[in-house]
C-alpha cells in the first residue's frame, strides 16, 4: 500500500545516554524487538519499519521489526502482551485491536485494559468518504445524501471486511444520515475500487492513501476527509464537519505499547525518543506523502484517548449491526 522511504541522519542523531547503575549494563545493549500484527507492505508494517529505522540511530541499537500476523492482528498484540517486560520487545498495535476488537470477539488472548504498557501515539491514517464520479453526480457529502435517499432499494458501500473501521465508518455515516444501504465486504481497497468503478457499489469510506492515485485521475471524487482538519496533500477536499456532519472524526490509528511490567524509565524513554523523532518537520512530510500523519504522545495522553474513543466506535459498532464472533 505504501512505500517505504529512507531516513535522514544527522536531524535524528542519538542522543547521550544516561549512566547505568553500578553493575547494570544500559539499555538497550542489544537489538529491540518489534512486533507488528498485521502482513508486510502494509500501512502498519511500513510506518513501524519507517519508525524502527530512526529509533536505531537515535539509540544506538536495532529496533528489529518481526510479523506475527493473523486474526485481525490479535495474533500480534496477544505477542507483545506475553512478552518479557525487560524492553527488549515492544510493538505496534491497531487502535482496532484495543478498542474495537473486544467489541466483536466473545474472547481474546489478551486483556486490553490490564496486559499493556502504553509507550505512545504513532500515527494517524485518514479516511476519505469517496464515491465513484462516473455512477455518481452529487458535487458534496450534502448533494450525495439528498441522491441517495432517492434511490429505491438505497444504494451499496464496499469495505474491506466486517468490523473493520472502513466497514464501521460506513455504517455509521449512513445511518446518522438515515440512508437505506447494503455492506458489501471485499478483501481490501484493490477490490473495492474496482466495484466503485464499475458502478456496483456507490460508496466507501476507506483510507485515503489507497484512493490518491484514482482520486487524481478524476475516477473517484473524494466528499470529506475524516479528520479535524484538512489533509495537507488534498487542501480542497472538505472535513466531515465543513461537509456537514459534526463529531466525525474516526480515522483509523496506530500507537506503540510494552508488556504490562515494562520498566516505567523505559517506556518513557522510548515515548520520549518517538515524539522527539516525530516532531522532525522533514519526517512529517515525508509521513504526509506516504497517507499518514505523525503523533506521538506521553502513556498517559495515549491512556486517555483509548479511553476517550470507546463510546464513539461502540455506537459505530450498535449501528453497523456487526456482532460477536
Amino acid at each position: 500500500m505504501l512505500g517505504r522511504r529512507p531516513l535522514i541522519a544527522a536531524a535524528l542523531a542519538a542522543p547521550a545516554l544516561p549512566l547505568p547503575a553500578l553493575g547494570q549494563a544500559p539499555w538497550p545493549n542489544r537489538p529491540v524487538r518489534v512486533f507488528v500484527g498485521f502482513p508486510p507492505g502494509g500501512s502498519l508494517d511500513v510506518m513501524t519499519r519507517l519508525a524502527c529505522e530512526v529509533l536505531s540511530r537515535r539509540f544506538g541499537q536495532n529496533f528489529i521489526v518481526e510479523t506475527r500476523s493473523g486474526a485481525s492482528g490479535n495474533i500480534g498484540t496477544e505477542a507483545i502482551a506475553r512478552a518479557t517486560p525487560d524492553g527488549y520487545t515492544i510493538g505496534t498495535i491497531s487502535m482496532h485491536n484495543i478498542v474495537i476488537n473486544p467489541m466483536l470477539f466473545k474472547t481474546l488472548p489478551y486483556d486490553p485494559e490490564r496486559d499493556f504498557a502504553w509507550i505512545s501515539a504513532m500515527w494517524d491514517l485518514p479516511n476519505v468518504v469517496a464515491v465513484p464520479a462516473q455512477h455518481v453526480p452529487a458535487q458534496t457529502l450534502q448533494e450525495f445524501i439528498a441522491w441517495a435517499k432517492t434511490r429505491r432499494g438505497g444504494i451499496s458501500y464496499g469495505s474491506s471486511g466486517v468490523g473493520t473501521t472502513i466497514h464501521l465508518s460506513g455504517a455509521y455515516l449512513l445511518g446518522r444520515a438515515g440512508i437505506e444501504a447494503t455492506h458489501v465486504a471485499f478483501r481490501g481497497a484493490a477490490q473495492t475500487i474496482p466495484a466503485m468503478l464499475s458502478g456496483d457499489i456507490q460508496l466507501a469510506v476507506d483510507n485515503l492513501a489507497s484512493y490518491v492515485g484514482v482520486i487524481q485521475e478524476g475516477r473517484i471524487r473524494p466528499l470529506a476527509v475524516t479528520l479535524p482538519e484538512r489533509w495537507p496533500a488534498m487542501p480542497n477536499v472538505p472535513t466531515m464537519a465543513e461537509a456537514g456532519m459534526d463529531n466525525f472524526n474516526v480515522s483509523p490509528w496506530h500507537m506503540w505499547a510494552g508488556p504490562r511490567a515494562m520498566p516505567r524509565e523505559i517506556v518513557d524513554r522510548i515515548s520520549s525518543e518517538i515524539r522527539a523523532a516525530f516532531a522532525d518537520p522533514e519526517l512529517q512530510q515525508r509521513a504526509i506523502g506516504m497517507g499518514a500523519r505523525l503523533t506521538g504522545s506521553t502513556p498517559e495522553e495515549l491512556a486517555a484517548r483509548l479511553k476517550r474513543e470507546q463510546p464513539i466506535w461502540a455506537e459505530m459498532v450498535r449501528i453497523s449491526g456487526a456482532q460477536p464472533e
